[in-house]
Parts: C-alpha cells; sequence; structure tokens
C-alpha cells in the first residue's frame, strides 16, 4: 500500500479492516482554511441538515431538519428560526449543536459539532433573508419572530469521495470484479 506520500501507507489499529484493504490513500484531516472549504463544499451540495440539540423540550425530539443559508469565512453556519421553536429553547437551555448533512445517495457525508448562538440582529436577517422565507415568516424581514442562529463549529467528521461519484462507482464495479476494495473514498476530521 501507497499513501500521498510515495512510502507505504501505514497500517493502523485505528483503521477499520475496509480501510485497512484500501490501495489508495482515503484518509485526510482536514483544518484551517481547508477545513472551510470541505465545510463550504458539502453544506453546499446538501443545503439542509439534521440540526440537533443536547437537551429536548416537551413535544421535541431534539432534531430538525433545517436549511443553511451561509456558510462565512470562518465556517460558522447560519440558520433562521422562529424565537418560539423549540430549537431556540432547547439551545437556551444548551447551545451544544451537531449538525448531520448529506449531499448525495452515496457520498457527500459531513458531521459537525459546535456552539450555537441566538440573536435578532436586524442586518443579520436581510443578509440572510429570501423573498421564500416568508412562508414561515408572514410578516417578512421585520418578523418579530425571526432569529438568526450562528453554529460555530468545533471539529467534526466528513465521508466523502475524491473524484465524484461517477467514478467512484466505476471503481467499485472495477473493485469488486478483482476482489479489492477501490471506491475513491476519502475522510477524515475537521477541526476549526
Amino acid at each position: 500500500m501507497a499513501h500521498r506520500h510515495g512510502g507505504p501507507m501505514p497500517r493502523s489499529t485505528d483503521m477499520s479492516s475496509i480501510n485497512q484493504n484500501q490501495p489508495e490513500h482515503n484518509h485526510d484531516d482536514l483544518a484551517g482554511p481547508q477545513a472551510v472549504d470541505k465545510i463550504r463544499e458539502l453544506v453546499g451540495k446538501a443545503q439542509t441538515c439534521f440540526f440537533c440539540t443536547k437537551v429536548m423540550v416537551t413535544g421535541s425530539s431534539g432534531a430538525r431538519p433545517m436549511n443553511v443559508r451561509k456558510v462565512d469565512d470562518n465556517g460558522s453556519l447560519w440558520f433562521l428560526s422562529a424565537i418560539d421553536s423549540h430549537l431556540n429553547r432547547e439551545l437556551a437551555r444548551d447551545p451544544s449543536a451537531h449538525l448531520y448533512f448529506q449531499a448525495s445517495p452515496h457520498s457527500g457525508f459531513l458531521h459537525l459539532n459546535g456552539k450555537a448562538r441566538v440573536t435578532q440582529d436586524a442586518v443579520k436577517i436581510h443578509e440572510l433573508w429570501e423573498p421564500i422565507i416568508k412562508t414561515w415568516f408572514t410578516q417578512g424581514e421585520q418578523d418579530p419572530r425571526i432569529t438568526v442562529i450562528e453554529v460555530i463549529p468545533t471539529e467534526g467528521y466528513y465521508w466523502d469521495v475524491k473524484h465524484g461519484n461517477l467514478v467512484a462507482g466505476i471503481k467499485m464495479i472495477i473493485g469488486a470484479a478483482i476482489g479489492e476494495t477501490l471506491d475513491d473514498s476519502i475522510e477524515g476530521a475537521i477541526r476549526l
């Protein structure tokens, strides 16, 4: 096995047997600007995540689908939510957030842990606003129920493909035919 630096790929007891059978480099931890770029890429494809909180209020499962309005240059994710929502009440008790994304059926998975901050910043609401949002906030941008949630990620993990789903699919077919693990996968930790 060789990894991207030309030498043999180290076998680690931390790796599953499937990853140990992979002859190609398939692990790449990301930090700083590379981590932000990967977050932007995968969130841009998925657009929506399961936003999970550590605590639940009555009537809530602690998880709900939420549309990401923006990923900024620091990797923070921005959402709009109702001031009286289960989500806002849960974040008031504990600002811990866990976000789960799936960009396609076979790739582009992302999990982020972070802390949420809830405000009613009118400038940020204007920046994140689109006319379709009036479906939920019927008074428009000035609806007093709108809050902005900024999730500042601290860490996470991603699973993706290096060359797109078509190449990954072809490699899987070839791997199955020759009895070798070839799936074009890449995964790693994300630290901000």
